[in-house]
Formats: structure tokens, C-alpha cells, sequence
């Protein structure tokens, strides 16, 4: 059945996911604190906080709703303090309905601070990676879970290292082209349905779902475990978008570009993707078509295009003013005789 595009982008996360992730997925050491119940505690964006200022008593600007981070510079702040001037500037990080608080590189707070944060209802955690290096983590980890995300009907395949998601209505052959370029050696990415997420400004990855992975519906044939069958270094998860490769029946009023010299595009989420569409007729060799746009792609890529050197090569021709075919190919066959 048809699988209608959506975008969707979640809006929040528990801190409980985010912390249970980030040992389980990322693999970091995350130890808790304190027992506060992290399933009612909420992160809504991805940009990080160090909230030295606020312990300094200054909280006019204070961005309360993102994960704080105490690293070194916070840590010793608050020990050169006296016990009520802490107590003090730890409370004013608390009068806010934070997240949570993660302390890095291993510091640690007095059993006092920890039981302010206990009775304000927020957790704390401890890590012992450096603070660059964790929030670099963090960020990148969080920009995952709010990134955009469009669902599209078609087969993404990695095809010279080139991204192709392949699109067309339905039963017109994406899956048979999919499966034709994974047994000449290539890597599926997705099926059926591939889930786009814009992870940067102009940077769109691509990967299936947890419920198909890389299983495949061949019409007439049925499902069919491409893993299984054709092995791991069949399949991928995740790849770039690069390039859209749009197959419809031939139609004889449409015009299709036979030079390539206009670029055609199509926005998803936002970013423009080359477009190429590809008129289906009895006895094409798509597959190979496909090869050969992923090949023209990293040409474009490296800074060759094949029609504007053949429209400089007439351009030259034309302005020696001689004729534009010349009566013969080839005028001296150097004793080739094959």
C-alpha cells in the first residue's frame, strides 16, 4: 500500500531515555547521584547549559530548560566558597525546574548539595569524561533525537558511495532495481520505507525502520531477508541522501532532458536534492542506469561535467568555424586493424 510522506520531530525527551541511551547506546559511564524520579523530568532542545554565572547569583539570562553541565571551573567554584555562601549559590540553580545536572570529570558534590537537589526533585549524574568531550557526546546524541524526520515511499541503495533513494509510484519497480543493484555488489540501505532525518544544514541521512530493516517485498515473490541471502556486507544502515532517482513510465509529451544541462531538484526537508528522472520502456537497463548516475554524480563531485566540457568542445569548434561533425571519426588508424 501506498506509504504517504510525513514529517514529524519530537518536541521532548525524558531525562530517563536520555540517560538509559546514553550508557546502553553510546556506551558512556554514567553513574546517578541521587534517587529522583527521572521519568517526570523533561529535555527540550539540544544546545547545552554551564551554569557559572547563575551560581554566581546572576539569573536574569538563565536557559533553565536545558541538561546543566558543572565540569572543573563550576566545582571549584563552589568549594572556595564558605558552607552558607554554597548552599546559597547551589540554590539559586535550583529555584529553577531543571532537567538534571551532570558533573564531569569525576567531581563530586557534598551529601548537603546532593539533598537540596534530592528534595528540589532534581537528578544528578556523574561521568568521568572531560567536559569537551562529553558535551560534544551529549550534543550530538540530542541533535539525533530532535532532528526532522519525513518518512518517503522508496528504496535508499549505496551505490559507489553515492546515496541513491529511489522513488516512483507504486509496483513501478523500485524494489526490483534495489535488488538487482544489491546482487551486482551494492548496499541497501532501506525498503519500502525510508526514514529521512535532516542531521545538518544541508545534510540529509537515511535509514530504514526497526519493524522492516532489510527485508524486502518482491511483488510475485513475496518477502525476503537481504542480510540472510546476499550477507553483511549487503546492507548498510544508514547512508547520505544524495541523489534522487525518480522512475515513471515513458511518456511521449513529457520533454526529458537528453544533456544534462538543466539541473533539476526536489526539496526534502528543506534541502534541495539532485533530481533525475528516469522514463521506464521495455528493455532499458535501469540498474545499470543507476550505476551510471551515481558515477556522473562523483564526477560533478570532483569537478567534472561531462555536458558543459562537450558544450565547450562545440563552443570551440563552432568558433573555428569549421564543420561540427567531421566526415570521419578517426583520420590515422596507426596500423589498429582490429
Amino acid at each position: 500500500m501506498p506509504h504517504q510522506p510525513k514529517i514529524f520531530q519530537k518536541e521532548s525527551i525524558t531525562v530517563a531515555f536520555m540517560v538509559k541511551q546514553l550508557r546502553h547506546t553510546v556506551g558512556i559511564d554514567i553513574q546517578a547521584l541521587n534517587d529522583v524520579d527521572t521519568s517526570t523530568r523533561e529535555v527540550v532542545e539540544s544546545t547545552l547549559h554551564r551554569p557559572g554565572l547563575v551560581l554566581a547569583g546572576y539569573v536574569d539570562l538563565f536557559t533553565h530548560h536545558r541538561v546543566q553541565i558543572l565540569g572543573n571551573t563550576e566545582n571549584s567554584y563552589l568549594r572556595s566558597l564558605t558552607p552558607e555562601a554554597r548552599r546559597e549559590a547551589f540554590a539559586n540553580l535550583l529555584k529553577f525546574s531543571i532537567p538534571c545536572i551532570i558533573l564531569t570529570e569525576g567531581n563530586d558534590l557534598e551529601q548537603e548539595l546532593l539533598d537540596m537537589a534530592t528534595e528540589a526533585g532534581v537528578p544528578v549524574f556523574r561521568t568521568t569524561l572531560t567536559s569537551v568531550n562529553f558535551m560534544a557526546i551529549l550534543r550530538d546524541f540530542l541533535l539525533d533525537q530532535f532532528a526532522p524526520q519525513q518518512s518517503i515511499h522508496g528504496a535508499l541503495v549505496d551505490v559507489y558511495g553515492i546515496g541513491l533513494l529511489i522513488t516512483g509510484k507504486p509496483g513501478i519497480g523500485k524494489s526490483e532495481v534495489a535488488l538487482d543493484l544489491v546482487e551486482r555488489g551494492h548496499r541497501l540501505v532501506a525498503d519500502d520505507v525510508v526514514i529521512v532525518t535532516k542531521k545538518d544544514a544541508q545534510v540529509l541521512m537515511g535509514s530504514g525502520t526497526d519493524l522492516v530493516q532489510h527485508f524486502m517485498e518482491i511483488r510475485g515473490l513475496g518477502l525476503i531477508d537481504v542480510r540472510a541471502m546476499f550477507g553483511i556486507r549487503a546492507i548498510r544502515f544508514q547512508k547520505r541522501v544524495e541523489v534522487i532517482v525518480s522512475l515513471h513510465p515513458w511518456n511521449r509529451d513529457e520533454e526529458y532532458t537528453r544533456l544534462g544541462m538543466v539541473d533539476e531538484t526536489r526539496d526534502i526537508l528543506g534541502v534541495e536534492l539532485p533530481l533525475v528522472k528516469l522514463p521506464i520502456t521495455p528493455g532499458k537497463n535501469v540498474t545499470v542506469l543507476c550505476e551510471v548516475i551515481a558515477m556522473n554524480h562523483l564526477l560533478r563531485h570532483y569537478g567534472y561535467d561531462p555536458a558543459e566540457v562537450f558544450a565547450e568542445r562545440l563552443a570551440e569548434r563552432i568558433r573555428k568555424k569549421s564543420a561540427p561533425v567531421p566526415a570521419r571519426g578517426i583520420e590515422y588508424f596507426e596500423h589498429d586493424y582490429e
